[in-house]
Formats: structure tokens, sequence, C-alpha cells
């Protein structure tokens, strides 16, 4: 019992401290979530005044539903306005992809946020291998990632024949992606492997990568993580 009402005192300080932060960077934010609160309520008593046969049980019954929507509503809008402004905070430098592969992805992708190739300039690819086959998301110059993408599908197919290997680029160079919509991009593919077959193409290309290149200076994944209400 104790140990439950530690978890829900803990999630409330969550939100508490998300919401604080949420808030400098975006001043809109109190008055979107009184209305996602104050709006589902309003509506369950227009309904209890409007709806025919009503009686005492439907005028505690419909406020208190309007009150469950409204926190609820509240809930998802903090969360989705505190991680567009965890991506806006992080757009642009390097280790961002890093960042959004290990606090964003669903379970079906299986990625690090250690990228697998790395240039002078802090330009970098990383790989994930999900549903949508083996994919390659370049990060920094589009011009000067292309070489290092390729290359790195040149070890994959080399290493995996007849694996489909996509490429996604994020930045803001020519049709780059956006931070914020990458996770999206990932699902959106084509399924091109199971489950199982994810696992067997994620563990062969892990046993044949090398040391590990390293997290691009100036960019700490766990940063966006604790932007996002558990």
């Amino acid at each position: 019992m104790a140990e439950k009402k530690a978890k829900r005192t803990g999630r409330i300080k969550q939100m508490i401290e998300i919401y604080r932060t949420t808030k400098v960077h975006d001043r809109n934010l109190p008055l979107a979530l009184l209305a996602c609160f104050l709006g589902p309520i309003a509506v369950a008593v227009l309904l209890a005044l409007l709806l025919p046969g009503g009686t005492w049980f439907s005028w505690i019954l419909w406020p208190l539903t309007g009150v469950l929507i409204g926190i609820l509503l509240v809930m998802i809008v903090l969360g989705r306005r505190a991680e567009k402004v965890a991506y806006n905070q992080i757009e642009g430098r390097p280790g961002a992809v890093g960042a959004v592969i290990q606090s964003s992805l669903r379970r079906s992708w299986r990625g690090s946020e250690t990228p697998i190739a790395i240039n002078r300039n802090q330009d970098a690819v990383y790989r994930v291998i999900g549903r949508g086959g083996v994919v390659l998301i370049s990060e920094g110059s589009q011009q000067r990632t292309q070489r290092m993408a390729a290359d790195e599908e040149r070890k994959v197919k080399r290493a995996l024949q007849g694996v489909k290997v996509v490429h996604l680029y994020v930045g803001p160079d020519g049709d780059g992606i956006p931070l914020a919509k990458l996770s999206k991009a990932l699902v959106k593919l084509k399924p091109a492997l199971n489950r199982n077959e994810i696992a067997a193409v994620y563990n062969r290309l892990s046993s044949l990568q090398g040391t590990p290149v390293g997290i691009p200076k100036g960019m700490d994944p766990n940063k966006v993580r604790s932007q996002r209400p558990r």
C-alpha cells in the first residue's frame, strides 16, 4: 500500500515538474490545459441539462465523467506539448536522432542511440531494425552523410543478402524529415520483416559491429526522456 502511494506521489511530482519545465518554453500551456479540463465538464453539464429524464444520479454521473475526461485530456496534451518542446530544444544538434531512438521508438524497433558512423563534422548515421527492414538514419549534412550511409548499406548487404535497407535523412536539407516526425516515418514504412526476423537481423548486425563510435558531444539522450510523462 505504501509502495503504491509512493509511486502515485512520484508521478504527481513528475507531472508538476514537466509542467513547470514546459511552461517556460510554451506560454500558452496554462490556457490550453485549462480549456482541456473545463471543456469536457461544460459539455457534461450541458448534456445533463438537455437530456430528458434527468435524475439526481445523472447530475452526479455526467459532471464526474466530464472531470475524468478533462484530467485525461490534460495529461495527453501536456505530454504532447512537453515532447514538442523537447524536440524543438534539441533539433539540429548532434545526437538528436540518438535521443529519439533511445526514448521514442516502439518495442517493435530495435536500435541504439550510438551512431554506427560519424565524421569530424559530427554528421552521423544511425541504424535501427524493425518491421520496415534495416533503416539507416542520417543526421547532419545530407551531402556529407550520403557516402557514409552508402558504405553502411554495403556492409549490411554483405552480411545479410536480400534484407531491405531503407535510408532516412533527418535535417534541414532537401526533403529532410523533421526530428519530431521521425518515429511516425518509421511506423509508416511498409512491413518487410516479422518479429523473429527482426531479432535475427539485429543480432547478426550487432555481432559484426565494431567498437561503438560514441554519441556526438553536446547531446544527452536522457534529456528527451526526462520531458515525457510515464
